[in-house]
């Protein structure tokens, strides 16, 4: 540990007598302990594309984000409020860090899918915007997904098998929705499509094409590649 971060560490134990029993109340008691931190408030001391370091009380917290988080957080020494997730086994205790409550509630849900953990749900989180991710579960367009870093065509179809049905609880279709949600759907797949016929990975032309949408919303196809062309050559 340096300086004032904090991070936390798994408390060894043998996999026998005692330590076989911390393991099994670990075990239990995950769920509980995934809720233990709501939120943290503090100052961003810095963060990168995966991660931030908040100051909250002159302890460093350490927590894992996405690229859409990442994207959005203002300069280090600003205040910052995120919500939190405390992911618990038995080998890992990690905090993930949100800034609102929708890209939360969704990470939860995909942690629910079996064979899904908290780095391809992350993975999942950074390629495509939250609004993306559910409109392509709940229209049943698995293509949208498969490409995204660790998703293939079988998590994919997962995702949406799981995941539609709790969604559209969560937040049933509005009227006069539908409509838009799919021209920016379609807008997005158009834009990546052209970006994949250019030799790009579909993983990396969603994710330049959802950062353009998301930073500047209204434009068209044509706009989007070359805004997405600049952004995949200024970072390759």
């Amino acid at each position: 540990m340096t300086g004032s971060e904090f991070s936390f560490q798994p408390y060894p134990v043998s996999a026998t007598g005692t330590g076989k029993r911390c393991l099994l109340i670990a075990e239990r008691v995950s769920s509980i302990q995934s809720f233990m931190f709501a939120f943290l408030k503090g100052e961003l001391v810095t963060a990168t594309n995966e991660e931030a370091v908040i100051e909250v009380s002159g302890v460093g917290y350490r927590l894992h984000i996405s690229s859409a988080t990442s994207r959005r957080l203002p300069v280090p020494g600003s205040r910052l409020f995120l919500f939190t997730h405390y992911y618990v086994r038995e080998d890992a205790q990690q905090l993930f860090g949100f800034l609102d409550e929708e890209e939360l509630q969704l990470f939860r849900l995909l942690l629910s899918i079996s064979g899904v953990g908290p780095k391809l749900a992350m993975a999942v989180l950074s390629g495509l915007s939250v609004g993306e991710i559910q409109e392509a579960i709940v229209a049943n367009r698995p293509e949208t997904l498969f490409g995204i870093t660790g998703v293939g065509r079988k998590t994919a179809a997962r995702i949406i098998l799981e995941l539609r049905d709790k969604i559209l609880r969560i937040q049933p279709p509005a009227a006069g929705r539908s409509a838009v949600d799919a021209h920016s759907v379609q807008l997005n797949e158009d834009a990546a499509a052209a970006l994949m016929t250019l030799g790009f990975s579909r993983g990396s032309a969603q994710k330049a094409v959802s950062s353009v949408l998301e930073a500047t919303p209204g434009l068209s196809v044509e706009e989007v590649v070359r805004a997405a062309l600049t952004a995949l050559h200024n970072n390759p």
